[in-house]
């Protein structure tokens, strides 16, 4: 679409607005870090003060667009076994959705600034992961929100430090919780809507002097529901254990092992004469004629993650590396086009159910290492992250009627390597100013066996710079700009495409300027971006049965963003946020899934054991896919209201300590909006052209949840 969005207008008025919120006299300055390089620090706040409660923050130290979400927002306002899908969606210039309700299967979507799944950058304890065929992440199958600690939303590229396969999209940085200081064990249990609920149980050992003040947790957790969609039922188990060992005075241990197991029966998504017929809820059928027969559609997933950390001083350097491996299987069986118009009929009946099964698993082993070294008020920052991950996958057609197999539609072997080192600077010429070039090489290979044909293989490399300035205006206002490239690798299955060797990567130049104002009283950050992708790789047809790709072109994305908190007193503070994106380009196909508007506004009550949350949540309009006719399909805007209350007591009765309930109501007005699409039916056919009809995700209602928490 064409923009009349002008970026110089918008600066001058941030600037200006910042210039006012600066009014205040300086009282004293304080921030929670940024997740540039390993991450950040927490350094303290004033307790029931704007920062402190705020949903999300920017940090003076920032030198890029970024939001952080607090554990305290995590534990109050999520559910158990959410993930950071669910934590990030109330960040500016997020959109995100759980169609079977928060933590209810591997369907969940996220959209950052219009960049999509595969094309932004996840970050667990700093360390990349990602299903290596097309970079997108299986949330559902990792860290959940009971073992968060926080999150940082970056909406950028990053320094050349910010290592992983598709920055330029953004990162979300996840942390993991630290063990207790004392001993404790926790109790958890939850119950809410559509029969959803979680038991679990955390040790944890408090600091172990007689050994040698190592301390750690252990935390199991089960979840089961029914499901927000009818017949998408799940069950869920994840065990994460945390030890942090100190080895001497400069030296820190870590190591972090998880475990993840998960049934579903989920549906692909229902079209909007079944949303008319059976309501927002459709999901599967319960008639075993038909191939979204919830016992055709079946899911089972495993996975890990496991790492070992070493931290440590040597004079004027600090080392961090980290080791570690993960892995993931996903079981799957599905009717060939569920809820879509394909007729049965297989080689062994008419009316038997044609259905396919299929496997994807994949092993990652990597290593991230990194290093600083003070050169007076300077610091020099190298490192590389080396990664390999063996992936396979195949698929069958088979007659679920009576499970025969009939052949294999296709079967792969793959492997990806990694390696991206990386030099930056930050110069400090004084106490205000701090200046960073900086470098990154890309190189990523593929190589590829698809059964009945050979290898093939191909390598993409790149070079990445980034430059980032950072201003301190006072000691509560900071000031920034950045100017970074970004790059990632075509996906797994360009390799099999009809012309691999016009497949180039997809690069962006990325621009921002921002700043960010802290006092206790208010918390402000705003930004304005312009992004540049010169090759969007789209597929554009099929010759003889591959697919044909095509680097369309130029595509633009301008916008600007905001939050801020602002403490009224008596532990009542206010928050809002904005973000408006424009994209424009040149291919034949417009950004999907892209809101124009998203913004949220709230008020947060947190005064001594008790707190309160109630925010608003919108997402403007947005083109979500094609409808039958190839038309685009555009959705209208909507607006979630969510609501939080909690109190704590220290004691019940002398056998419990920091006993806690809390109340979470979300969509409390219960909407039931068509908000995306997920592609179309297989082979249905109108007018004689082969096309398929949109699958459509609804929002899940109203969801009550009530948990209660009780140590020991």
């Amino acid at each position: 679409m064409k923009s009349r969005f002008e970026v110089k207008p918008l600066i001058k008025c941030l600037a200006g607005a910042l210039m006012l919120a600066s009014a205040p006299t300086v009282l004293w300055a304080y921030d929670i870090g940024t997740v540039s390089g390993s991450g950040g620090g927490a350094a303290a706040t004033v307790p029931g003060s704007a920062p402190d409660v705020a949903p999300t923050q920017g940090s003076l130290t920032a030198t890029e667009p970024q939001s952080i979400i607090s554990q305290q927002y995590i534990e109050n306002n999520l559910s158990g076994m959410s993930n950071y899908i669910e934590a990030a969606g109330i960040a500016p210039g997020v959109w995100s959705y759980s169609p079977n309700g928060p933590g209810g299967n591997d369907n969940p979507g996220l959209s950052m600034r219009g960049f999509q799944d595969g094309q932004y950058n996840v970050l667990f304890d700093g360390i990349p992961f990602s299903d290596g065929a097309d970079f997108t992440h299986h949330a559902t199958s990792y860290m959940t929100a009971q073992d968060t600690g926080k999150m940082v939303v970056d909406r950028g590229p990053g320094r050349a430090s910010t290592i992983g396969d598709a920055t330029f999209g953004g990162t979300i940085a996840t942390y993991s919780k630290n063990p207790l200081t004392d001993p404790s064990s926790t109790v958890r249990l939850q119950t809410g809507s559509f029969n959803s609920r979680l038991e679990g149980f955390q040790f944890d050992t408090g600091v172990m002097q007689n050994y040698g003040d190592a301390s750690a947790f252990i935390d199991f957790n089960h979840f089961s529901t029914d499901g927000a969609l009818l017949n998408n039922d799940m069950r869920r188990s994840n065990l994460f254990a945390k030890l942090i060992k100190p080895i001497n005075d400069n030296t820190t241990l870590t190591v972090v092992a998880m475990q993840n197991s998960s049934y579903q029966n989920a549906s692909l998504g229902a079209t909007a004469a079944q949303i008319a017929q059976y309501g927002s809820r459709y999901g599967l059928s319960l008639d075993p004629s038909s191939q979204a027969f919830v016992g055709y559609n079946s899911d089972k997933f495993t996975s890990n993650f496991d790492y070992i950390g070493i931290q440590s001083t040597q004079g004027s350097w600090k080392l961090d590396n980290k080791l570690y491996t993960n892995a993931y299987e996903h079981d799957a069986m599905q009717g060939q086009d569920p809820n879509g118009a394909t007729p049965n009929g297989t080689a062994n009946g008419p009316n038997n159910i044609p259905g396919v099964t299929g496997l994807t698993q994949y092993t990652t082993y990597g290593d991230v290492f990194r290093a600083t070294k003070t050169m007076g008020s300077d610091d020099l920052g190298m490192g590389v992250w080396v990664e390999r991950q063996l992936h396979q996958s195949w698929n069958n057609s088979v007659d679920l009627t009576n499970g025969q197999v009939f052949g294999n539609q296709n079967s792969e072997t793959s492997a990806l390597n990694t390696i991206q080192p990386y030099v930056e600077y930050v110069w400090r010429p004084n106490s205000t100013w701090a200046v960073t070039p900086g470098v990154k090489f890309d190189d990523i290979n593929r190589t590829q066996l698809l059964v009945g044909t050979t290898s093939t293989s191909a390598t993409y490399t790149a070079v990445l710079p980034s430059l980032d300035v950072h201003y301190y205006v006072n000691d509560h206002w900071s000031a920034y700009g950045q100017a970074a490239s970004g790059f990632v690798a075509p996906l797994l299955s360009y390799l099999a495409s009809a012309n691999p060797s016009a497949i180039a990567p997809q690069k962006t130049n990325n621009y921002q300027l921002g700043s960010v104002f802290k006092t206790p009283k208010l918390a402000l950050s705003g930004d304005v971006f312009y992004i540049t992708n010169n090759n969007l790789i789209q597929q554009v047809g099929t010759l003889n049965t591959l697919p044909v790709y095509q680097n369309a072109g130029v595509v633009q994305y301008r916008g600007a963003e905001g939050e801020a908190t602002y403490n009224v007193g008596h532990g009542i503070n206010l928050y809002g946020n904005f973000s408006f994106t424009s994209t424009t380009s040149n291919a034949a196909t417009p950004i999907l899934n892209a809101p124009l508007v998203t913004s949220a506004l709230g008020v947060l009550y947190n005064q001594g054991p008790a707190n309160a949350t109630l925010i608003a949540k919108e997402i403007g309009s947005r083109i979500t896919g094609q409808d039958a006719f190839n038309n685009n399909v555009t959705l209208g805007s909507y607006t979630v209201v969510n609501f939080s209350a909690g109190y704590k007591l220290s004691a019940l009765d002398g056998w419990a300590k920091n006993t806690t309930v809390q109340l979470q109501l979300d969509n409390i007005f219960n909407r039931t909006d068509i908000i995306a699409q997920n592609g179309r039916t297989g082979t249905s056919t109108l007018n004689g052209a082969p096309s398929g009809d949109p699958l459509f995700w609804t929002l899940y209602g109203r969801i009550i949840n009530l948990n209660l928490s009780a140590a020991f």
